[in-house]
């Protein structure tokens, strides 16, 4: 499912990817957002100079699995090209839709849990795994509105999904502290629900509120509910890459790696991951 090394990642983006290539920081792996670095030109020259030196992972939000429609062929083909270029340690996308028709959404929209979505979710999964011939990551989503009399919770489906398809699942914390916030989902036990053995890679990051609901807009520190959060899910998983995400109020990179260093720091303290993790 992956070949990134076990030990703390930070995600990488474009205001810092200069910097990164100017003085090449202690860091064990880099994450990018694939659509960022799809075609020519100077973005995937230099995540291909990042990838000499440092495992890359591709982490997809544009590619819809949720959507009516199959995934948009020449995305999937830009993927596909980007993935043979850089030759990524992981390829992940999240378990959503974005599209309706030719109308698109800027935004990771949760998929219904009614009958006939693991069939359709199924045939989309299997057409991209087929296309880049690997396995992908499904990540679980936050989420800000929930549907009436779905058959299953999120873990439930994702469960589902994995059995059928094969696929592998990045396991988000945060976005299930979210939706205990926003939902008051049980965390610890869709924890429980989930194939862990599927687990190849866990992301932590911050939330904010807006207007009494919880958004994760990976703009602030990870708090402590979600350290915690990440603990327990690491004492069921055991030892796996963590990646700490931040997207929104960036931080020079110099503030970006005390971060990490926190990362890094929660992660050694951890029994079970005690000299696995830098």
């Amino acid at each position: 499912m992956t070949t990134l090394p076990i030990h703390a990642g930070l995600g990488l983006r474009s205001p810092h990817l200069a910097k990164v290539l100017a003085t090449r920081p202690n860091v064990a792996w880099w994450e990018v957002h694939s659509e960022n670095y799809f075609g020519g030109g100077a973005a995937p020259a230099a995540l291909e100079k990042i990838r000499r030196d440092y495992p890359v992972s591709l982490h997809g939000v544009g590619l819809g699995l949720g959507n009516a429609e199959p995934p948009e062929a020449r995305h999937l083909t830009q993927l596909a090209e980007l993935a043979e270029r850089i030759q990524p340690a992981a390829i992940s996308e999240h378990l959503a839709w974005n599209r309706y028709g030719d109308v698109w959404f800027n935004d990771l929209l949760p998929v219904p849990r009614y009958a006939g979505a693991i069939d359709h979710l199924c045939a989309h999964i299997d057409l991209v795994q087929s296309r880049l011939k690997r396995i992908i990551l499904l990540e679980n989503v936050s989420s800000y509105i929930a549907f009436s009399d779905e058959m299953l919770s999120e873990a439930e489906l994702l469960a589902e999904l994995v059995a059928r398809t094969g696929c592998g699942l990045l396991l988000d914390v945060n976005n299930m502290h979210v939706n205990q916030l926003n939902h008051g989902i049980d965390a610890r036990a869709e924890l429980a629900r989930l194939p862990l053995h599927r687990v190849a890679e866990i992301h932590v990051a911050g939330f904010e509120y807006c207007d009494g609901l919880v958004i994760d807009t990976h703009g602030a520190p990870v708090c402590e509910a979600v350290w915690k959060l990440l603990e327990d899910a690491l004492r069921l998983t055991g030892p796996k890459p963590v990646l700490l995400e931040r997207d929104t109020n960036l931080p020079p990179l110099s503030g970006l790696l005390d971060e990490y260093g926190k990362l890094k720091a929660q992660i050694a303290h951890h029994p079970h991951s005690m000299g696995a993790i830098a």
